[in-house]
Order: structure tokens, then C-alpha cells, then sequence
């Protein structure tokens, strides 16, 4: 019988409020803010593109979340199943046409779902049924380990997961820390989601699908906090394609977390890496269908208010190096006089931050 823990786990996100934030998030935090102001210039004006964009995305998405645990099947079948022109005809199948039911949910009722027991289990029941799992919609009965093999075949334990008798509470105090850390004000969601999903992961709540789960919540909570690309841009499928860094992230993000003691910027920066190259993938094929031109200002003002610090000019002309300094210049002088962000320092120390 394995030895209950002396160290109870603490989930406090309050660290992503004391400034100490490595550069590189910064600059990236910065570049997803404005290609967001981008899609949405885009997406008032050309809703057909973005449905049509989304009808693809969505099978992309069923496939490689499936496939990230290897699930599969062909592209074909996927298709089918995904527009519901076949039911599935095997184990696998119904696995991603449970997948297909949890995505639809989350892409058409976002809104109405919350970060809470209720919900999470709502989604795993209705992404494990399918298949006729027997615990589908229940947290763990058992303890599970996540196992690593070597290329010998030798299996080691890499990771212990809270206990199935701690679980439930473990749950409840994400659920409760997730909350507190949102009502604050100075900490950004997008630092804020990659550390509940790790915890999540770290949890291991279910017998079966927590990767898959971690998926459908990471798209929840960033379609609740208007960050939609994976709508559009699988968010999954760019996970599979650099499945190794993910799992590096994971690794190295996990490591000391049953002591307290884990590091969750690897995994934040491949997060937003992630979320990034949905962005980045989003624009490229938009220009492709149609080309829409989106204001020098509305770009250098949506990466100033989701500058996670203060930040530059210079800063502001590298992340837009196609905007001249004194465009920048200029949008920011209004942005100051409208009262949108406030001027700090002074010659080159100075710095612009949002106005709270």
C-alpha cells in the first residue's frame, strides 16, 4: 500500500503577478494579441471564410488529438465521421466520434460551459461514451502512473499523478484556484491557462483521456477569454506536428510539481508557441482566400494593451517592422492623450503600459 504524502499539493497562481516574466513570453504575448486584432477585422467582414476555415479545422482537430494518443484511422473515415455521414464501425471510430461530440459542444456552446466539475465531467462522459467506456463521466477509482520506455523496451515510472483518493479535492481546489486567479486583475489569461492545463495533466483526474480532455479544456478556456484561432486552425494538429517539444514542455513543466517546487514556463512557452502558429497560420491562409488589410494603428494598438509589461517603442517596431518609429510614435501619442495607456519613464527608458 503506497504511503499517503506529507506535502500536499498547493495550486496558487499568484506568482504571474509579480513581473517576473521571461522576455521571450513577452515579445510572443505581444505578437498574439495583434495578429488576434488581425483575424477579428477579418472575421466581421468575411464570415464565410471563417466557416469554411472552421469545417476544416474541425476534422483536422478530431484527427490529431486522436491520433497524439494513437487513436486512428483513415482520412476518410475521419471526414465521415466528423460530418456525421457514417457511424463508426470500430473501437477507434467511436473513440473520435466521441471527440467529435466533446468539440462541438466547446465550438458551439463555449459561452454556456465553465472551468467546474460539472462541466469537465459533462465533457469526458460525452467524449469516452461513444466507445462505451465504463467510467465515462467519473474521476480515477484507481491510481495511475505515467510510464516512460526506454529504447530497450525497460518501463519506468516518469510521473506519479495525485492518487485517486485525493482527486476529487485536488479537482476542487484547481477549480477554486482558477477562479481566484481570474478575479485579479493583473494576471493575463494567457499565462493563466497553460498553468491550469498543466495542473490538470499533473492531476490525471480519469482512468482514460486526460490528454484528450486537456485539448478540449485548453480551447474552452481560450474561446472564453476571445482567443478563437483553434476554431479556425487546429489547435491539436499543431501540437501532433511538434509532438516531441510538447512532451519536452511537459516534462520539464511537471518535474517537482507533487513538491511544489515545478517550473511552469516551459510548458507556458509552448503553449503560446502553439497558439502562435494557430495565429500565424490563421493569417497566412486568410491572405491566401482574401486579403484584408488591417489598420498600421490597430496593430501597434493591440500589441501595447496586451503587452504583458511595459513596453518600447523600439520593442513595438520590432514585433512591426513594417511600421515606420514615427507611426509608432504617433499611435502612441493619441493612445496616451485618449487615455488608453500611460507613459512611463523618460528619453530611452521610456515605456507605455495599459491604463488600468
Amino acid at each position: 500500500m503506497q504511503k499517503r504524502r506529507d506535502i500536499v499539493r498547493k495550486f496558487d497562481y499568484s506568482f504571474l503577478d509579480n513581473g517576473l516574466l521571461p522576455a521571450n513570453l513577452i515579445g510572443i504575448t505581444g505578437s498574439i494579441y495583434s495578429l488576434r486584432t488581425a483575424a477579428g477585422v477579418r472575421k466581421e467582414e468575411y464570415a464565410q471564410v471563417f466557416t469554411e476555415l472552421e469545417a476544416v479545422a474541425k476534422v483536422q482537430s478530431v484527427k490529431s488529438s486522436n491520433a497524439i494518443e494513437g487513436i486512428v484511422t483513415s482520412d476518410r473515415r475521419i471526414a465521415e465521421i466528423v460530418n456525421r455521414s457514417s457511424a463508426p464501425l470500430n473501437h477507434n471510430e467511436a473513440e473520435i466520434a466521441g471527440y467529435r461530440d466533446a468539440l462541438n459542444i466547446i465550438h458551439t456552446g463555449y459561452e454556456h460551459l465553465s472551468f467546474n466539475e460539472r462541466d469537465i465531467l459533462r465533457l469526458h462522459e460525452m467524449m469516452m461514451s461513444v466507445a462505451g467506456y465504463e467510467y465515462a463521466g467519473q474521476y480515477k477509482n484507481t491510481d495511475n502512473v505515467i510510464l516512460e520506455v526506454a529504447p530497450d523496451g525497460t518501463r519506468s515510472v516518469r510521473f506519479r499523478p495525485t492518487p485517486a483518493a485525493e482527486t476529487k479535492a485536488a479537482m476542487e481546489q484547481l477549480e477554486l484556484a482558477y477562479a481566484d486567479a481570474c478575479s485579479n486583475a493583473n494576471i493575463n489569461q494567457l499565462l493563466l491557462i497553460p498553468c491550469v492545463i498543466l495542473d490538470f495533466l499533473c492531476i490525471h483526474p480519469f482512468g482514460d483521456g486526460n490528454g484528450r480532455m486537456s485539448r478540449l479544456l485548453s480551447l474552452l478556456l481560450l474561446y472564453k477569454n476571445g482567443f478563437d484561432a483553434g476554431k479556425y486552425i487546429s489547435f491539436e494538429e499543431q501540437i501532433n506536428n511538434c509532438k516531441a517539444y510538447y512532451y519536452e514542455a511537459l516534462q520539464q513543466s511537471s518535474a517537482g510539481w507533487n513538491t511544489n517546487e515545478n517550473d511552469y514556463f516551459p510548458f507556458i512557452q509552448n503553449f503560446l508557441t502553439t497558439l502562435y502558429m494557430c495565429y500565424k497560420e490563421l493569417d497566412k491562409r486568410f491572405a491566401i482566400v482574401h486579403g484584408k488589410k488591417v489598420t498600421k494603428t490597430a496593430r501597434i494598438e493591440a500589441t501595447v494593451l496586451g503587452s504583458l509589461t511595459p513596453i518600447s517603442k523600439a520593442e513595438i517596431c520590432a514585433i512591426h517592422p513594417d511600421i515606420s518609429p514615427t507611426t509608432v510614435e504617433s499611435v502612441l501619442g493619441k493612445m496616451v492623450k485618449a487615455g488608453q495607456i500611460k507613459r512611463i519613464g523618460a528619453s530611452r527608458n521610456t515605456r507605455y503600459v495599459r491604463n488600468e
